[in-house]
């Protein structure tokens, strides 16, 4: 449906008034909302992501991109609810205590909401308490924890055992990344899953939520 390709390709450039005209129009006539949203907005997010998977889009882009969605989505929301489509998942995602860099933890949210994954952002300096809170009270079923500095990812390892002390380690999957963490420090905290960039961990909540 053309209507729907020209949401996703307005999207993919970022422009958001253009964005929310046409959702409009696609919601007056009449179209599933479901699949406005999976058609029109997470297809132009989806494509978003694999280009700035491969360098040919960059943070900017993704912003500009995320920021259309969000006004398009922001018209759907309320209808979704109505029609009974849930989200795909749901994640909690902070940057660890004693970190305040958010730019990478914003990427890798916008990324997931254009997954249609619910996302719980926790913001930055996030006690590892915090993230058990929000697995309890919101039905987490991943816990997202991010860190720019060397000196702040231990604290990753702390939310693990957080988790084993709280219970409900076997409930829910912790994923780990930022600028100095590796895929062998994921393995020796006893994390789920370490992702190199914003995409990937994208993909990979998706698939752990499918299998949760």
């Amino acid at each position: 449906m053309s209507i729907l390709n020209d949401i996703s390709e307005n999207l993919q450039k970022g422009k958001a008034k253009v964005v929310k005209e046409l959702v409009q129009q696609a919601i007056d006539e009449g179209l599933p909302v479901k699949q406005i949203l999976e058609e029109g907005l997470l297809s132009g997010m989806s494509i978003i992501g694999e280009k700035f998977k491969n360098n040919e889009v960059f943070v900017p882009e993704v912003l500009v991109a995320a920021r259309a969605m969000n006004m398009g989505a922001a018209l759907l929301k309320p209808l979704l609810a109505d029609a009974g489509v849930a989200a795909t998942g749901k994640v909690c995602i902070g940057t660890v205590k004693g970190d305040l860099h958010d730019i990478g933890k914003n990427l890798v949210k916008m990324m997931m909401e254009g997954k249609g994954l619910e996302v719980v952002d926790l913001g930055t300096d996030v006690p590892p308490e915090k993230h058990i809170d929000a697995v309890k009270n919101e039905g987490c079923q991943i816990i997202c924890c991010s860190a720019l500095l060397t000196t702040t990812m231990g604290v990753m390892e702390d939310v693990v055992k957080a988790a084993e002390a709280a219970g409900i380690r076997d409930k829910v999957k912790i994923m780990v990344g930022g600028a100095p963490v590796t895929e062998a420090f994921c393995k020796q905290i006893g994390a789920d899953k370490y992702t190199s960039d914003a995409a990937s961990a994208a993909d990979a909540a998706v698939e752990l939520c499918a299998a949760s």
